[in-house]
């Protein structure tokens, strides 16, 4: 069984366990109805659409 030569350092260590943390920003997607930046998957906060159906009841369109 293979077994490591010598011991990672403490900072080799948290090098490597860093980088595969790191935190990425949100894509964001411009609304084909009002073109204002919303997170895919999700109604848009502005129009309320989602996949061309109104889902849900805004104050603006209210």
């Amino acid at each position: 069984m293979p077994v490591p030569k010598r011991k990672i350092s403490r900072t080799r260590r948290r090098k490597r366990q860093g980088s595969n943390s790191r935190m990425s920003l949100p894509q964001v997607n411009a609304c084909p109805q009002c073109a204002e930046p919303y997170i895919p998957h999700r109604a848009c906060p502005a129009c309320g659409f989602y996949k061309e159906r109104k889902v849900l009841a805004t104050k603006a369109a209210a």
